[in-house]
């Protein structure tokens, strides 16, 4: 999704600590580097032990490791520039009551944006057919860069959609979507069938 534009919440900085906030750094890259960028997440009897050791907050130590586990979402968003087509799709699938259907694709010069939608039938016992607000992932292979942009919906109905870098080719026979569920943003364990569309 779009982020909005950071803003330093202060003016102040005490230069002395530089060269520590570089070392950060410097460690924070080489972390990366020894678990090939995919660190998990530590135990939190590790967090609480080295709170009490470096005399640090557990919830601040918690927090800096969530934001580690997962940097890929901090990657620099694509804006969608040179818009020159659409793609008609028009495939759907049920899965649990509920329908999934990608109707088209939008084709930018730079990316392509993947319209995903879900209907289910929204009448009688709202606890009983409308499903928890969940939230969805796409993937389509290591070549491309897949993240929702926005979503909507309720009485029946939710909309993403989910920009893809680079852009599909205009020929899309073959395309494969696997979009993945999630009970929150950001956690890897998906709940539920992935939802594969074969274009």
């Amino acid at each position: 999704m779009k982020r909005t534009s950071f803003k330093r919440p202060t003016d102040y900085y005490d230069k002395r600590i530089k060269q520590v906030d570089e070392k950060i750094c410097q460690l924070i890259k080489q972390r990366k580097g020894i678990s090939n960028n995919n660190p998990g997440y530590p135990l939190l009897e590790y967090i609480s032990n080295w709170a009490e050791k470096y005399d640090l907050y557990d919830d601040l130590l918690r927090s800096i490791f969530a934001l580690l586990w997962n940097d890929k979402i901090y990657r620099p968003l694509i804006e969608p520039e040179g818009f020159y087509r659409n793609l008609p799709v028009l495939k759907s699938i049920e899965i649990d009551n509920r329908l999934f259907s990608v109707v088209s694709i939008r084709q930018y010069s730079n990316s392509s944006i993947v319209n995903f939608n879900i209907d289910w039938d929204n009448t009688g016992n709202l606890s009983e057919y409308q499903p928890q607000h969940t939230h969805f992932e796409l993937s389509i292979s290591e070549k491309y860069d897949c993240r929702m942009m926005n979503g909507t919906g309720g009485d029946g109905h939710f909309h993403y959609d989910f920009i893809i870098s680079p852009p599909l080719p205009d020929n899309i026979s073959g395309v494969e979507l696997v979009f993945k569920e999630y009970t929150l943003p950001f956690t890897d364990i998906p709940i539920g069938h992935d939802v594969i569309v074969q274009l």
